[in-house]
C-alpha cells in the first residue's frame, strides 16, 4: 500500500497556497478542494486481508479508530503494531477508558499507540471545565486521574515516539465539531497545532481528516477536513502514513502517490463496530 513517487505532491499546491494556506482556503474546505483537486491524487488503496503473510523483515500495523466504548467481540487482527486514531470512549466516562484500557491489555499486540478524539473529553484539559456540562457527566472527574487509568498503550497529545525504529507523531486535534474535546477553530489555531509535527516521521496519528482524503460528509456532501493539515502533510512532513478517523463514513484507504491515508473508523456513521481493523506493512529499517 502507498507507492513512493518521484514527484512530491507539495508541487499540487496553488501558488496562492505555497506559502502557507489562506485562510480563505483554510475556513472553506469545500471551496480548497475545488482549487486543489484539479493537481491531487485521490486513488482508493485495496487494505492488506488479515490472512495475507506478512513479508520477510517487515512490521504489521494494525489501525483502529472510533471504537467509542464498543470493542466487546471486536475482532482485532494480530500484529506487532497497534495504532488507535481517538474516540475510544463515548464521552470520557472514568468507566469507558478502564473498558478501553482492558481491551488493550486483551490484545497480543506487543505495542499500541493510542490518541484522543473529539469524544475523549475527560483528555482535553483545556476544555473541560465546559464539555463535562454540555455533555452530561455525573460530576467533574480529574483530568489527570481519569488519563493515569490508561496504562496499556503509549499514549501521545502532540509528541512524537519511536516503535521498533519506526517515527510516529500522534495529535488529537481537529476543526471545530459541535464544541466538543480538542476543537479549534480552522486557520491559525490549527496551524500552530500542526506546526509541531515534525518533517520526517514515518507514520502520522490525527483524529481528524485531512481535506480530500476520508473526509466526506454525509450530511450535505460537503468536506469536512482540514486544508492546513493537508498541506502540512504534503509540503513538509511527508510521512509514509497518516492514520486518522472522526469521520466514520469517510472509512476507507487512499493515497496521493506519496502518502497513503488510512480512515480507521470502526464504527459505520450509524455507531456500528462493523468497519474492519485496516493494516498495513513497513519494511525494517
Amino acid at each position: 500500500m502507498g507507492s513512493r513517487v518521484s514527484q512530491s505532491p507539495d508541487l499540487c499546491w496553488p501558488k496562492s497556497c505555497s506559502d502557507g494556506v489562506e485562510d480563505r482556503y483554510s475556513w472553506n474546505p469545500d471551496l480548497a478542494w475545488s482549487v486543489l483537486q484539479v493537481k491531487q491524487t485521490v486513488k482508493p488503496v485495496q487494505p492488506i486481508l488479515p490472512e495475507t503473510p506478512k513479508p520477510e523483515n517487515h512490521t504489521r500495523f494494525v489501525c483502529l479508530s472510533d471504537t467509542h466504548s464498543k470493542t466487546n467481540g471486536l475482532s482485532v487482527p494480530q500484529g506487532d503494531v497497534l495504532l488507535h486514531a481517538g474516540d475510544f470512549s463515548n464521552v470520557g466516562l472514568p468507566r469507558d477508558i478502564e473498558k478501553f484500557n482492558a481491551f488493550l491489555g486483551s490484545l497480543p499486540h506487543p505495542v499500541k499507540v493510542v490518541i484522543a478524539g473529539n469524544h475523549d473529553l475527560t483528555f482535553d484539559l483545556d476544555s473541560y471545565d465546559e464539555t463535562f456540562k454540555r455533555f452530561g457527566h455525573p460530576r467533574k472527574f480529574d483530568c489527570v486521574e481519569v488519563k493515569s487509568l490508561l496504562t496499556n498503550c503509549i499514549y501521545l497529545e502532540d509528541e512524537e515516539t519511536s516503535v521498533l525504529g519506526f517515527r510516529i507523531y500522534g495529535s488529537p486535534w481537529q476543526p471545530v465539531f459541535c464544541d466538543w474535546a480538542f476543537n479549534l477553530k480552522r486557520g491559525e489555531p490549527l496551524r500552530e497545532k500542526w506546526n509541531k509535527i515534525p518533517a520526517g516521521v514515518d507514520i502520522l496519528m490525527t483524529h481528524g481528516p485531512p481535506v480530500g482524503h476520508g473526509d466526506k460528509s454525509k450530511y450535505g456532501d460537503t468536506r469536512t477536513g482540514c486544508v492546513d493539515l493537508l498541506h502540512t502533510v504534503q509540503t513538509r512532513v511527508k510521512p509514509k502514513y497518516h492514520v486518522f478517523g472522526h469521520i466514520h463514513e469517510g472509512y476507507g484507504v487512499t493515497t496521493d502517490g506519496f502518502t497513503t491515508y488510512i480512515n480507521a473508523s470502526t464504527c459505520t456513521v450509524q455507531y456500528q463496530p462493523t468497519n474492519a481493523p485496516i493494516i498495513f506493512d513497513l519494511p525494517n529499517s
